[in-house]
């Protein structure tokens, strides 16, 4: 039998503000909103009992990132999130292939000359999306207002909300790091049954 958490308002000064945000897609991330996010980690029971109970599933990373679940994303969300999804991966396999740590991704200064990087990079895969250089930056600009990266300094920063996306970006990684393993150990295997064959 779960208990259920006793809500005071009184201790939700914030409220609207934070609905208005996760409602519209937005992260909430503890580097670029510190007063909000206290506000949510010290009372992060209450806002989650009192978002569920209106029926909307309220994450918290500890790494820093709270969002609305959402099971059925219109199509426009669904598009901008593929495309970001697209945008983060050639940039995690860009700085991987630098031998940058992906995790220190904060630390990271995307400007205009890395998207062109980018673009270079994935010209076709961006091609097929329908998006150039502009549509990168443009792009950022929405990342911006989902809580993924901030303007900074003539560019973009990252913030915390995009371990969601480094998080899928690993696990991709890993498989096909496996897949490749498999397939060394199944051709080794297959020469050595060739070999005994042979002999």
């Amino acid at each position: 039998m779960t208990q259920s958490v006793n809500l005071d308002l009184g201790l939700l000064p914030s409220l609207g503000e934070l609905f208005d945000a996760f409602n519209a897609g937005k992260h909430l991330n503890r580097t670029a909103e510190p007063a909000l996010w206290a506000e949510l980690e010290s009372e992060q029971k209450q806002y989650q009992e009192l978002f569920g109970r209106l029926g909307f599933n309220l994450c918290v990373d500890r790494r820093g990132f709270a969002w609305f679940q959402f099971d059925n994303a219109s199509s426009n969300v669904s598009r901008t999130t593929r495309q970001l999804a697209l945008l983060f991966m050639l940039l995690f396999e860009m700085k991987a292939d630098e031998g940058m740590h992906l995790h220190r991704f904060a630390d990271w200064s995307i400007d205009r000359s890395m998207l062109a990087k980018l673009f270079e990079r994935g010209h076709d895969l961006l091609l097929v999306e329908g998006m150039d250089e502009e549509a990168l930056a443009t792009l950022l600009d929405r990342a911006c207002a989902y809580g993924f990266v901030e303007t900074a300094a003539g560019g973009w920063r990252l913030l915390s909300a995009i371990w969601r996306y480094l998080d899928h970006f690993e696990v991709l990684a890993n498989e096909r790091a496996d897949k490749l393993e498999e397939g060394i150990e199944d051709d080794e295997s297959i020469e050595t049954s060739a070999e005994e064959e042979r002999a």
